[in-house]
């Protein structure tokens, strides 16, 4: 079996010395530079699968051989290694297109595991791995090639990436395809919605806590970061975050640690960071809302997912992609009902285009969706089409996060099954039963997951 090789880039001798003996122990051979010059001169001379590099060198700075390498050897992930505590450095060695950054003294159990991701993902490109991501960012615009182009760049990086963008516009998806293109594929992908942890829980949430920390706490729990151990954390509405949170939240991402509640020690975690929200962060840096100095950590590199009324014309691929997801029948739009689309603004973004098709499938008595079941015009007055009649009294809501849109649905699911019980499931007697087509039925059948 062929080692992977690594190129050491270090003029101290004793950590070149602890790099080598560490990476041979990972079956890992190495070359070892002790200046800037020698290691240009290594790798125009061999083929290397991972560079670590020190950041002061005796000719000049490490951050330009990142640069360099990142131009002359795209393919090549570079690691930086930096003095203890300058964050401000790493941070910038992530922003010129390194992959990743470790603090001296040198952590080996930290080093493992940055070789490890590194060398997954040189495998992973070395093979050209193909494989279809079970989700796709769909646009054939300027908009969304761009951002499947930074996409495919920032899944080589291991940089804390901040997604922006109105909501509906896909931050998740975006976040889930740099997770699933990336060396940490393999890991799990934690999502977390920041504005629906209640704040008196979020520090337990994200860091997990010890058995008796507090009252309730019958067990030791596993915190989200521990949860995402060797994958990726997405922290969906950052800017709802307390600003006492975002405190403790700066700390985990500077020392790769956490601390459960009433615990004493330290916890390393290997998490790698995606955030997101709909706010404008810099404002609210500018109103005192959200620290700058977080806004700086999460914010290395930014990706903008642009609005639907900005790329209209990916809505002709949108379309049949969102009814081959949602219908089990071959389901076309006429092509009024398709410039109906193109010229509605969707304040929802692709999210609403969803819901619009959704709802027109249910509508629609035929395989052709017809201008007016998009029903485009109500969608501005909120109008709640529950198509199956449902009882005028309605339970209250028990719980603050539950929408009106949860409490139809349970009922429209509840009504199917009755009358799926009264006509013993049959199917067509129980689509005569509700007024309904049983095309529309199968698609309820199909959404509320009834077999």
């Amino acid at each position: 079996m062929k080692h992977a090789t690594a190129l050491i880039v270090d003029d101290e001798p004793d950590i070149r010395e602890l790099l080598e003996i560490t990476l041979a122990r990972m079956n890992t051979d190495t070359s070892a530079a002790a200046d800037l010059q020698q290691a240009r001169e290594l790798l125009q001379q061999q083929e290397f699968d991972l560079c670590l590099t020190d950041m002061r060198l005796p000719d000049g700075d490490g951050l330009d051989l990142v640069e360099e390498i990142g131009r002359d050897f795209p393919q090549l992930p570079v690691a930086v290694i930096t003095a203890h505590g300058s964050m401000d450095t790493a941070i910038k060695a992530l922003k010129a297109g390194a992959f990743d950054f470790v603090s001296k003294p040198v952590n080996l159990a930290a080093l493992r595991k940055l070789v490890s991701t590194a060398l997954r993902l040189r495998s992973k490109a070395a093979q050209k791995d193909k494989r279809k991501n079970e989700i796709e960012f769909v646009g054939q615009s300027a908009a969304a090639q761009q951002v499947l182009k930074l996409v495919a760049k920032l899944a080589r990086s291991q940089a804390p990436v901040y997604i922006s963008g109105e909501s509906g516009t896909g931050k998740e998806l975006a976040a889930r395809m740099i997770h699933l293109q990336g060396p940490r594929a393999q890991g799990p992908f934690i999502a977390v919605n920041c504005g629906a942890i209640p704040s008196e829980l979020m520090e337990s949430e994200l860091f997990g806590h010890m058995k008796g920390s507090f009252t309730g706490a019958a067990a030791d729990k596993q915190g989200l970061f521990q949860a995402a151990e060797g994958g990726t954390l997405f922290l969906d509405e950052i800017a709802d975050l307390p600003l006492g949170m975002q405190v403790k939240l700066l700390r985990a991402i500077q020392e790769k640690s956490v601390r459960p509640v009433g615990g004493q020690q330290e916890i390393a975690v290997d998490v790698r960071i995606i955030s997101a929200t709909h706010k404008n962060l810099q404002t609210l840096v500018q109103n005192g809302d959200f620290r700058q100095d977080l806004y700086y950590r999460v914010n290395v590199i930014q990706l903008q997912i642009p609005p639907l009324r900005d790329r209209k014309e990916d809505i002709d691929l949108l379309v049949p992609a969102i009814l081959q997801r949602i219908s089990e029948d071959e389901v076309k739009l006429s092509a009024e009902a398709l410039r109906a689309l193109h010229e509605y603004s969707f304040p929802g973004n692709v999210r609403e285009l969803e819901n619009v098709l959704e709802r027109s499938l249910a509508l629609c008595d035929e395989q052709l969706i017809h201008e007016s079941d998009l029903a485009l015009s109500e969608r501005s007055t909120a109008v709640v089409d529950t198509l199956v009649s449902v009882p005028v009294s309605v339970a209250p809501l028990s719980d603050s996060e539950r929408s009106l849109n949860d409490d139809l649905d349970s009922m429209q699911k509840q009504r199917i099954l009755d009358a799926l019980n009264e006509t013993r499931w049959n199917r067509t007697a129980a689509a005569k039963k509700l007024g309904i087509t049983l095309r529309q039925l199968r698609y309820r059948l199909a959404k509320y997951h009834i077999e």
